[in-house]
């Protein structure tokens, strides 16, 4: 019997995170669960393990230590989920240069870090699912004033989702933006019409993903959308 595909999953000690480790392990995943406090990670850990195999780990995607000690492990499906949101109702001349760049830490340069360090071993087994979860407030053809320091920021995400598509193009490996839409999350807020459950249906679609399945798309109820 082959051993079970094995997945990553960043900020997932809480909301969208947590309930992908969760339904994904119920798939019959074996799921690092992180976090950058081990303690967290442990304690959420703990919340879903009746799901399956779950294991907390520490990870700090801002800390370029703490992503290059994710080197040698064997990672089948990374799940890039961590990201801030700050200034939501900061107009963009308002907005500063530390809080943008704060949000591109997250939200870009990590997922970006972690894939680089994970996609090579991906590509030498030929496999592997990288899910990059995005927003509504990326897209392009709907962009306006809102939340200036995210919208760009998810936009160059689904910009790093097109790209890492392309170069890993036939081998094995399919990458894939996600909308989990306006979830019940600490970010989200307790109006928020959609649970997480339903937030995480897409990202676990798209992380188990058959060898057929698309590559380089942004994804919402399981089906595409416009960037």
């Amino acid at each position: 019997m082959s051993a079970p595909p094995i997945a990553l999953v960043t900020g997932a000690n809480r909301g969208i995170g947590l309930e992908v480790c969760r339904q994904l392990a119920a798939r019959g995943l074996r799921v690092m669960l992180t976090a950058r406090d081990l303690s967290k990670a442990q304690e959420a850990a703990r919340a879903v393990q009746s799901a399956g195999d779950i294991v907390p780990v520490r990870l700090d995607v801002t800390d370029p230590a703490s992503v290059r000690a994710l080197a040698g492990e064997h990672v089948d499906v990374l799940v890039n989920n961590a990201g801030i949101l700050v200034d939501e109702d900061t107009a963009i001349l308002d907005l500063t240069a530390e809080d943008l760049r704060a949000t591109f830490e997250t939200n870009v340069f990590a997922p970006i870090a972690v894939s680089q360090l994970l996609a090579p071993g991906m590509i030498s087994r030929g496999y592997g699912r990288i899910v990059n979860v995005s927003s509504q407030a990326g897209q392009l053809t709907s962009m306006n004033t809102y939340a200036p320091a995210y919208s760009m920021s998810k936009a160059a995400l689904n910009a790093f989702t097109r790209q890492l598509a392309a170069a890993t193009r036939g081998t094995g490996v399919l990458v894939n933006s996600a909308c989990p839409g306006w979830v019940r999350t600490e970010m989200g807020g307790p109006a928020a019409p959609r649970s997480v459950d339903q937030g995480a249906d897409t990202i676990v679609w798209l992380a188990t993903l058959g060898a057929k399945g698309p590559t380089g798309g942004f994804f919402s109820d399981r089906k595409a959308i416009a960037w």
